[in-house]
């Protein structure tokens, strides 16, 4: 296959990691799908030497698992990992929303309700989370620390998005917090912005930890729960 030419990769290594990490994140590598080294380098048309480091690269960020005799394969869901991603993106991204509400112009108001529109008007799960990056990411980089928008991405990176958004309730109710997501920065509210963004993000996460453990909570990030 060919690799995407609008990625930010520039070497060979990179567009493998990042196309391989779009692959799996999307579903479309099942979890605990096997990745020869040989297959890989065929199906992008390279050498072994940068499928090998870009699984190196996947295997740190937790995406991908070696062992001996199973060869490396798609991780699976480790939920210890996950929950505490979600703590961290709910601690995180909320205070980038804060920020965001004070910075944002008329202009970056209009285009935040055109990014939330394209989230509602998607339908294929690749569309849906795409645009949903989008929308999230234009509000955090208008947070005023590109450090922190740093921080997020890598955040993003391992978070298991093949399982986020994977229902009509959930898509419904997705679209409901972003809409409440803009009325409080409509408003300036920078409390009520941060507030309407956990919430998003805590409602995404109580539908991934119900796939993955059966039960809905109790919800990590408060201080009594263990």
């Amino acid at each position: 296959m060919s690799l995407p030419a609008t990625t930010g990769a520039t070497t060979k290594r990179d567009l493998i990691v990042d196309e391989l990490r779009r692959l799996i994140l999307s579903g479309e590598l099942a979890r605990d799908a096997r990745l020869p080294q040989d297959e890989l380098a065929a199906r992008f048309s390279s050498s072994i030497t940068p499928v090998r480091e870009a699984l190196r690269a996947l295997e740190a960020e937790g995406l991908v698992v070696s062992a001996p005799h199973r060869g490396t394969r798609v991780a699976g869901i480790d939920v210890d990992r996950v929950t505490a991603t979600y703590v961290v993106r709910r601690l995180v991204e909320g205070h980038a929303v804060a920020r965001a509400a004070s910075r944002l112009t008329r202009r970056d108001l209009a285009r935040a309700e055109e990014l939330v529109a394209a989230v509602e008007a998607a339908t294929e799960p690749v569309d849906v989370r795409a645009a949903n990056r989008d929308l999230h990411f234009f509000l955090y980089e208008r947070c005023g620390l590109p450090g922190l928008v740093e921080q997020i991405t890598g955040l993003w990176a391992s978070f298991p998005w093949d399982l986020a958004l994977g229902s009509p309730e959930r898509g419904a109710a997705a679209h409901a917090e972003h809409r409440a997501i803009l009325a409080a920065l409509r408003e300036g509210d920078a409390e009520a912005a941060r507030r309407a963004c956990e919430d998003h993000i805590a409602s995404g996460f109580a539908g991934i930890l119900e796939r993955l453990t059966g039960r809905s909570g109790p919800d990590p990030f408060d201080l009594d729960s263990d």
